[in-house]
């Protein structure tokens, strides 16, 4: 019998599911009985027999606030109604409301904590400078969280290491999900006869946008034929759009794209940028070495896991915007060196992917071993 399984998590998701995203939890459901409680885009539907999302309120400023403050009676629901045997709660700040809805709800079910990335920077690098107030907050909770938790899982050497600090040895340690089909079963693309970049991401601080906004400017006049393209959206938009108004032949911005066109998007590129100041394990780093791109990487938390500076990209500082320019340029005015550093990392990638069928295996176990503990 499949285990009941509910995934807790901030991330929002588009119903109905297709592409990549269909393919991972099609594949979850062949091994656990999952409902998912999440949240939900502007205009997206919020509910299907699977999962439970929340919609965005405006003013926007007020979402994430309402979100954390609801979501200890919206997990308590969830417990109640599908009685799950374990729950992979995304995040402390998660965990935490997690802990308390158990309580309302008076279950037994076990908390996984599922460590993506460094929760110090949960309130300093993203959103709005206002949430650098909640830092004291965010920083008492995390080990409370960490501690409380039956069992913690992590993505990368980054992560292991902020929960060993603790004194909490992971229950397991797999990368987040890169959807094989869509980034790796095809060879890679011969790089395009233009130089272009991409940017796949929020557009956030701890994406280090700003430094890759001020670099590109800096990087225009030793590139003048090449072309960086922008994906994603988030606070700072207002950045992509200054920039796109200033250099519109050398800049292009799309809000959102599926997992096929995010792999076309680097396939029309010599390399992928992602100058972040922090990332637990790099998944857009990853589906650019699955398509055999070179990568400009911030040289920060998980990022050198997978980038290796001259040998499938290259490191820079994510605060030196002069760094990353000369980075972006080297790339992108010698079509041997990325296609040196992009060949290093479709090995990469090949050595990372895997397939839906493995991910949802690599669940299963961590459920098991959990439940049987």
């Amino acid at each position: 019998m499949k285990p009941r399984v509910l995934f807790v998590s901030r991330e929002r998701f588009r119903l109905p599911l297709d592409g990549a995203q269909k393919r991972k939890w099609d594949a979850v459901a062949g091994v656990v009985d999952h409902r998912v409680l999440a949240a939900a885009p502007d205009g997206g539907a919020t509910r299907d027999e699977r999962f439970h999302l929340v919609a965005p309120v405006r003013p926007r400023v007020l979402d994430g606030a309402l979100f954390y403050l609801l979501l200890p009676l919206r997990i308590a629901r969830e417990l109640r109604a599908f009685r799950p045997q374990a729950a992979l709660v995304q995040g402390v700040h998660e965990l935490v409301a997690f802990r308390a809805a158990r309580s309302l709800a008076r279950v037994d079910t076990k908390a996984i904590l599922d460590v993506q990335g460094d929760w110090h920077e949960a309130t300093r690098l993203y959103g709005s400078p206002l949430r650098r107030l909640l830092n004291p907050v965010n920083d008492a909770l995390a080990p409370f969280a960490v501690r409380s938790a039956d069992a913690v899982r992590t993505v990368s050497t980054q992560t292991t290491g902020l929960v060993q600090a603790l004194g909490v040895e992971p229950a397991a340690t797999f990368p987040s999900y890169v959807d094989a089909e869509a980034f790796l079963a095809r060879p890679p693309a011969p790089l395009p006869e233009r130089p272009r970049a991409v940017f796949v991401g929020v557009l956030e601080r701890y994406k280090a946008f700003d430094t890759l906004v001020e670099a590109w400017r800096l990087a225009v006049p030793r590139a003048p034929g090449a072309t960086l393209h922008l994906v994603g959206d988030g606070t700072m938009r207002d950045r992509a759009q200054r920039l796109l108004a200033d250099l519109p032949e050398q800049t292009e911005w799309s809000g959102r794209l599926t997992a096929e066109e995010v792999s076309a998007a680097m396939d029309a590129s010599w390399l992928v940028a992602l100058p972040s100041r922090s990332e637990g394990l790099p998944r857009v780093a990853l589906e650019a070495a699955c398509r055999g791109r070179a990568i400009v990487g911030g040289n920060r938390a998980g990022i050198p896991d997978v980038v290796k500076n001259n040998e499938n990209g290259l490191l820079v500082n994510p605060d030196d915007p002069v760094e990353l320019a000369n980075a972006l340029v080297r790339i992108l005015s010698d079509r041997l060196t990325a296609e040196r550093l992009g060949a290093a990392a479709r090995r990469t990638g090949e050595e990372w992917g895997v397939t839906p069928a493995e991910y949802a295996a690599k669940v299963r176990a961590l459920v098991d071993g959990v439940l049987e503990g």
